[in-house]
């Protein structure tokens, strides 16, 4: 059993977190506040509250954690900050995952609010990091209108990342 890890915890992520839950896997979704608790817990996740805004409340949600899933292609908000997401954000938070138990990093290269280009850059900033520190990573490409598509092929990536990490 290996624990998964969701920043990003909408429907997608919790369609996502109940297919990994089914397949034996402890599951721990990010949420940046209560309101979402009762649906990520529905789902079989356990429920971690914390924003990718203020990294370090998500540096105790890595305990443990074999595959951390950066789902954040249709995350709604401010652009700047949701830019800083795809940038900044996510390379500290992927450095700081570098000394844990993390061993495959899944990234949403496609969303429905995030521009291309961020998506694409945040892309490169996974394949740098993720390279020169021997992580397996993967890329998520599936259309998140197509929600079954979607979880299919993040299911398929985290599986494929649990065989190689």
């Amino acid at each position: 059993m290996a624990r998964i890890m969701i920043v990003g915890g909408g429907c997608r992520g919790r369609e996502l977190a109940a297919r990994m839950v089914a397949d034996g896997h402890a599951v721990r979704i990010v949420t940046r506040t209560e309101a979402g608790r009762a649906a990520i817990e529905q789902s079989g996740a356990e429920c971690w509250i914390g924003t990718p805004d203020r990294l370090a409340t998500l540096r105790g949600a890595l305990d443990s954690v074999t595959i951390l899933c950066w789902a954040l292609g249709s995350a709604l908000g401010d652009p700047a900050e949701l830019a800083a997401l795809h940038s900044t954000r996510l390379e500290f938070f992927l450095t700081q995952a570098i000394d844990t138990t993390v061993r495959g990093f899944l990234y949403e290269a496609r969303g429905t609010s995030t521009p291309a280009e961020q998506l694409a850059s945040g892309e490169q900033i996974v394949r740098t990091l993720t390279e020169r520190n021997s992580i397996p990573a993967a890329y998520l490409r599936a259309d998140p209108q197509d929600r079954g598509v979607w979880v299919d092929e993040a299911a398929g990536a985290v599986n494929a990342l649990l065989t190689r990490g």
